[in-house]
């Protein structure tokens, strides 16, 4: 866990007394050097009375200036401390715009802290909901276990044991729930790894293509390209989004993906179509939530989909699910062209 910063206590002289005491120093040299020059002048004659009533009329409006440049600056710079603690106490509910920033450089200041919560927070609801979805995935295949063992127990001193059939059954039924959980944490590490952003770097897709027949050999993966063309991902974050991707593929029936890149004034798009069964429209909009899968029982952890949007994000790429392709699944990736 990352040690909380704590700045070095010590005096620090605050802005209010800065710009006073710079704007009095600038009002106090002309009158010093008049002061130094004067016994000098043969005939040194006392300040007039509207010489001290200009001096007067100079202090009063350095003060001005010095009340207005402190509103204009330190005024923003405690509103945005206050609303900062606020928005560690409150959250999202206290990110709100200030009455006033002041100056642009406050301006600027406050829009990058906003920015910065904002993520925070989208982050914490995120690793909320994460590890609401985390602890029902693990309850479930835990509660089988335990079910089927504790039965296994009772059936030792029953009166009626169980048959061997029905012991297979139960035992069965307890590797597939510890398998399930090995699968689910495999993905989870997978994930961990995804959105961790690896050395920058990019990728030939006729390299990947070639990583991805072998493992996937009931699958053609056809690169749609006269010449081999690159990609602004490295290798390792371009190879587990599209094996991820044809993984999904195959387990939908599919037995062939092309792979198509094309540039415009957005970027580079590299699209993924497959001739499997395709997404159901109904859960076209929660493919990319952690854990979400309709084949469970077929050994599903609903990580795949996430793990290629996380690995993307990680390096400025983004994917999106074209819902009018209807010869299968299609995909859409988009990335900028500098490499990450």
């Amino acid at each position: 866990m990352t040690s909380r910063l704590i700045i070095t206590p010590k005096w620090r002289p605050p802005l209010a007394l800065v710009i006073y005491s710079v704007l009095l120093t600038v009002m106090a040299l002309p009158v010093l050097l008049l002061a130094w020059f004067r016994p000098a002048a043969l005939d040194v004659k006392p300040l007039s009375i509207t010489e001290l009533g200009a001096l007067c009329v100079v202090l009063a409006f350095t003060v001005v200036i010095g009340y207005v440049l402190v509103r204009a600056i330190k005024a923003p710079l405690d509103a945005l401390v206050a609303r900062s603690r606020e928005i560690a106490l409150d959250g999202r509910e206290a990110i709100r715009p200030l009455e006033s920033y002041g100056t642009r450089e406050v301006a600027t200041l406050s829009q990058g802290i906003f920015d910065l919560a904002c993520d925070l927070v989208e982050r914490t609801d995120y690793v909320r909901t994460f590890a609401a979805h985390v602890s029902h995935e693990l309850k479930s295949p835990l509660t089988a276990i335990a079910g089927a063992a504790e039965l296994l127990r009772e059936s030792e001193t029953d009166s009626e044991p169980m048959t061997p059939a029905q012991r297979r059954l139960f035992l069965d039924n307890i590797v597939s729930d510890a398998r399930r959980l090995d699968r689910l944490l495999i993905r989870l590490r997978e994930l961990a790894h995804a959105e961790t952003p690896v050395a920058g770097g990019s990728s030939q897709l006729s390299g990947v293509v070639t990583t991805l027949a072998g493992r996937f050999p009931d699958l053609q993966i056809v690169n749609d390209g006269a010449a081999p063309r690159s990609v602004p991902l490295p290798v390792e974050a371009t190879t587990i989004a599209l094996a991820n991707l044809a993984e999904n593929a195959l387990q939908h029936g599919a037995t062939r993906v092309t792979l198509t890149l094309s540039e415009d004034a957005g970027g580079l798009h590299l699209r993924i179509e497959d001739n499997g069964s395709g997404i159901p429209m109904e859960t076209a909009d929660v493919i990319f939530r952690p854990l979400f899968t309709t084949r469970a029982e077929e050994g599903g952890t609903g990580m795949g989909l996430r793990i290629v949007e996380a690995v993307l994000a990680a390096h400025g790429a983004t994917i999106r699910l074209d819902q009018a392709y209807l010869n299968g699944a299609a995909f859409e990736i988009t990335m900028p062209r500098e490499a990450c």
